[in-house]
């Protein structure tokens, strides 16, 4: 299994063509308390870049965008009922969506962990 990095500071971890998607810890500091999760449902694509969510936290509304094409094949329910997961947990429990990629090939724009490190620096 890989983890990739986007700029928009979400991490996919591969495995076969299907990704777990989440937002890293380092945004769930900078977004605070998370009260509210916008999800698409399963079954919508989406092209690299698209809008697919919206995190609400009490500083600020912030989207998420696709970090490659895809379909969500699952949606983590459990983020309606406690969307302060994303606080708690971003980079194991609070995943957003399991998608099935698209174009594999564009897993090499994104970042490996130390990249995305330097990034944060």
């Amino acid at each position: 299994m890989a983890t990739y990095y986007s700029e928009e500071h979400e991490w996919l971890s591969v495995e076969g063509d299907t990704a777990t998607l989440g937002i890293t810890k380092h945004a769930a500091e900078q977004l605070g308390e998370v009260v509210f999760v916008e999800q698409q449902e399963a079954g919508d694509e989406f092209e690299k870049g698209g809008e697919i969510g919206v995190i609400e936290s009490v500083k600020a509304a912030s989207e998420l965008y696709a970090p490659v094409d895809g379909e969500i094949t699952e949606v983590n329910e459990a983020l309606a009922d406690n969307p302060g997961a994303l606080n708690e947990d971003p980079e194991g429990e609070a995943w957003i969506y399991k998608i099935k990629i698209s174009d594999a090939s564009q897993l090499e724009e994104l970042m490996d962990l130390d990249g995305y490190k330097a990034l944060i620096g």
